[in-house]
């Protein structure tokens, strides 16, 4: 990994020891885009599907788009932002953003607003793997790695967006109908080419000789491989059905090639060699797929069983969910700045049994504040694993390349998320009643104990939170 050195004018020694605190604002804008485009659409896929007339079937791939372009997209950006600093690369996600966005408020069929979509989620892959790659070359120019209090406004910024992003969604569609919540990302994008040309570092580019080692250092075809490998795997997770049967074969087929590509190539996209030999980072990848498994299966499911099989009136039903963010940034605002991070991921992890456990015991009469109760409790790992999962990579990953591996974070993250959707329309198929409920928690027991295992078997958290509580002091 490259730093590259940013000083402000007229300061003195003392402030170029200091996080260039003029990076924090793109740096969130940046991160935020995909979450809020991920939830505003949650309220505009019915005004959607009727404006086209097209069923919940086709409106899907709304969601799924976005989805696939990120958990592919995520590790390829980050790649080359740690190959060529984040500069270039979230200007060009700036791009297609605005593009994305312009083009979905003037999409004159489904499809074209599919396309709308992958844009905006490639568009959106970018501010991620960038401000993980400018905490580490902040830390490096300065010489002191003391990162939790901007790592924690990342995390609580990101959860804050999955709150609002409902609200702000159903705000724009009163105003200007679905269109607008396409429209709003044209004038974000701007602010974020405003944003990243005014305030992110340049990175030297010199001529010929430097186009050439791009072009040679770029694995165009690992690039190829993971994104068939990934996109089979997801398409069949999020389609699980026995005429794509071929989708699986697929996935393994290009993943057997991938690794054999891998291995043999001087300059790969997936390092296997040091990713293989990086348990840690590998167990807080397994972390964060089983901690999107559980919030996902909650956030989906137990939504449904409220307005089902509790017969709450969705209104309602969405107000018993704000605990949870509520919860969650509490529990993120308050412990982020502390170093700890396998007390973080334990009380996290034993939290997301208690939930499942609770689950268990709710019925179609359950009292309300029962009903409270659960989402109060289920904002605790809400709020402290994803905070943790991301700080343990910050440490865990290779210092050149803490862009992919942020990437690959997103990646598992959004694998869990999708595996959780799927059970889901398995267990609340073909009603959301208080058993297929009572199923999908068992199901989330199991994540949440292999969580815990997976949790206690890991000593090298307590290395990692030794290393970061020294480098803090």
């Amino acid at each position: 990994m490259r730093a590259f050195p940013l000083r402000r004018r007229g300061g003195t020694e003392r402030d170029d020891e200091a996080f260039d605190r003029r990076l924090i604002l793109p740096m969130i804008l940046g991160a935020i885009l995909n979450p809020i485009n991920s939830t505003m659409l949650a309220v505009a896929l019915v005004p959607i599907g009727i404006a086209f007339g097209a069923p919940a079937a086709e409106t899907a791939w709304l969601v799924t788009g976005l989805y696939l372009a990120t958990a592919v997209g995520q590790p390829v950006v980050g790649r080359l932002i740690d190959l060529y600093g984040p500069r270039r690369l979230y200007l060009l996600g700036s791009v297609l953003i605005g593009v994305g966005g312009v083009l979905g408020t003037l999409a004159p069929a489904l499809g074209v607003l599919v396309v709308a979509r992958v844009l905006i989620g490639f568009g959106t892959c970018a501010g991620y793997p960038a401000a993980m790659h400018l905490i580490h070359s902040e830390a490096q120019r300065t010489g002191r790695d003391s990162p939790q209090t901007v790592l924690t406004i990342l995390a609580v910024s990101t959860q804050t967006v999955a709150v609002v992003g409902p609200a702000l969604g159903g705000l724009l569609i009163a105003v200007g109908g679905w269109h607008a919540t396409f429209a709003v990302n044209a004038p974000l994008a701007l602010a974020c080419l405003a944003l990243g040309t005014w305030r992110l570092p340049r990175e030297p580019l010199a001529g010929r000789s430097v186009r050439v080692g791009l072009a040679a250092r770029i694995d165009l075809a690992g690039i190829v491989l993971f994104s068939v490998t990934l996109v089979a795997l997801l398409l069949f997770l999020v389609h699980p059905e026995l005429r794509l049967w071929f989708l699986p074969v697929l996935a393994v087929a290009a993943g057997a090639a991938l690794v054999g590509w891998e291995l043999r190539t001087s300059s790969p996209f997936l390092d296997l060699r040091l990713l293989g030999g990086n348990g840690p980072l590998l167990a807080t990848y397994a972390r964060s797929l089983l901690t999107a498994v559980s919030s996902y299966a909650l956030l989906y499911g137990y939504t449904q069983w409220l307005e089902e099989g509790r017969a709450l009136d969705p209104s309602i039903a969405g107000l018993v969910l704000l605990p949870v963010f509520g919860t969650g940034i509490l529990v993120s605002t308050l412990t982020g700045r502390r170093p700890e991070i396998r007390g973080k991921l334990l009380v996290g992890a034993v939290t997301q049994v208690v939930v499942a456990g609770l689950l268990l015991t709710l019925g179609p009469t359950s009292a309300l504040w029962l009903v409270v109760v659960v989402a109060l409790v289920a904002g605790v790992p809400q709020g402290l694993n994803n905070l943790a999962n991301q700080n343990a990579v910050y440490h865990q990953a290779a210092p050149e390349r803490i862009g992919s591996s942020a990437g690959l974070l997103r990646t598992f993250y959004y694998l869990g998320a999708i595996v959780a959707s799927t059970a889901g329309g398995v267990f609340l198929t073909p009603r959301a009643d208080t058993p297929g409920m009572h199923d999908l928690a068992w199901f989330m027991l199991g994540a949440a104990a292999l969580f815990v295992v997976v949790t206690l078997a890991d000593r090298s958290l307590g290395r990692v939170t030794a290393a970061a509580r020294g480098q803090a002091s």
